[in-house]
């Protein structure tokens, strides 16, 4: 398993898995998406894909500036065909909403899950 000292979104990568997890905490920064490609690049180099990516949070605060959440939907362009699936672990009636507007920007398959289904969402995400 590695782990990404990020500042907001703290990402693991579960390698025997092919996952993925972030945490965000607090407004999303450019370094985050920088250090998450950083992470998960070469794996997907390795592997060519990743199994799935599990965004569990307990609200959404935005990004930091504008130049965050450009670099946010850069890190999407450049890896929504690398994804199976996305699983969004959340009780954030906003986040809730992922699925209905990520299905239109992936290829990856979207799903949302209450905080309490996070051990359902990983199994789903391992399928």
């Amino acid at each position: 398993m590695d782990k990404w000292e990020a500042n907001v979104i703290q990402p693991e990568l579960m390698r025997d898995k092919g996952i993925v997890i972030v945490q965000p905490e607090g407004k999303l920064e450019k370094v985050d998406f920088e250090q998450l490609a950083n992470l998960v690049d070469p794996y997907i180099q390795e592997q060519g894909n990743l199994n799935g990516l599990m965004v569990y949070a307990t609200d959404f605060s935005g990004w930091e500036d504008m130049a965050s959440m450009v670099s946010h939907f850069q890190f999407i362009e450049d890896h929504h065909e690398k994804v199976k699936k996305v699983a969004v672990v959340t009780d954030d009636n906003v986040l809730s909403l992922l699925p209905s507007i990520g299905n239109h920007f992936t290829s990856a398959e979207v799903k949302h899950f209450p905080v309490k289904d996070r051990e359902q969402a990983e199994s789903w995400l391992e399928k």
